[in-house]
C-alpha cells in the first residue's frame, strides 16, 4: 500500500541554494536536497487499484507550465512548530494546477485535504526542537526570491517513515 502525493520537483540548482540554509536548529531533521519538492495534493496510503486509477486520472490534467517563486522562510505548526519551510507565492497557475490535482484525486475516489493550500518546500522537520531555536533561526536567515519553472508535475511515493523521504517519482505529467 503506497503512500502517495502529487508535487513539483525542485531543480538541482534550487535545491543547492536551499540546502545552504541547513543547520542551526538542534533536534531538527533536515530534508535531503534530492527530496525537496513542492506538494500539490497529499493522497496518503492507498491500495494498488486506487493507485492505478490515480495514474490514469492525473494523466487527464491539462495545465500550463508553472513558475514557482520561493519568497520567505517560515515555520509551520503555530505554537508547536513541526517544520521549517520555504514558502512560494500562490500564482494563479499554481493554484489552478493544485485544484486540478485535487479534482483528479476526487475522480479516483480519494478524499482531499481541507486545509488551505500554502505552496512550500519543506526544509526540515522540527518536532521536539526548541521554539526559541526555531525563532532564532528564522530571524537570522532569509532568502532572496528563488524562481524556477516547473515543466511537469509528478506522482510521488514515499516509504513508510517519519517523513522526509526518500521519495520516488511513480509517474510524470507534462505541463504546458
Amino acid at each position: 500500500m503506497p503512500r502517495l502525493f502529487t508535487g513539483l520537483e525542485t531543480p538541482a540548482n534550487v535545491a543547492l541554494r536551499l540546502s545552504l540554509l541547513r543547520g542551526g536548529v538542534a533536534r531538527a531533521k533536515w530534508i535531503e536536497p534530492d527530496d525537496y519538492h513542492l506538494t500539490l495534493s497529499f493522497i496518503g496510503n492507498v491500495d494498488d487499484s486506487i493507485a492505478r486509477h490515480l495514474v490514469e486520472e492525473l494523466a487527464l490534467v491539462a495545465a500550463p507550465q508553472c513558475f514557482v517563486r520561493l519568497v520567505e522562510l517560515r515555520a509551520f505548526g503555530g505554537d508547536r512548530p513541526r517544520s521549517i519551510v520555504a514558502v512560494a507565492e500562490l500564482s494563479s497557475e499554481l493554484a489552478e494546477l493544485q485544484a486540478a490535482s485535487d479534482r483528479a484525486l476526487r475522480r479516483a475516489g480519494v478524499e482531499t485535504e481541507r486545509r488551505k493550500f500554502t505552496p512550500h518546500v519543506t526544509l526540515a522537520r522540527v518536532k521536539g526542537a526548541s521554539v526559541y531555536a526555531i525563532a532564532a533561526y528564522l530571524s537570522e536567515r532569509s532568502i532572496r526570491p528563488i524562481e524556477f519553472a516547473a515543466p511537469r508535475f509528478v506522482l510521488y511515493s514515499a516509504r513508510t517513515s517519519q517523513g522526509g523521504g526518500p521519495y520516488v517519482v511513480e509517474a510524470a505529467y507534462p505541463l504546458g
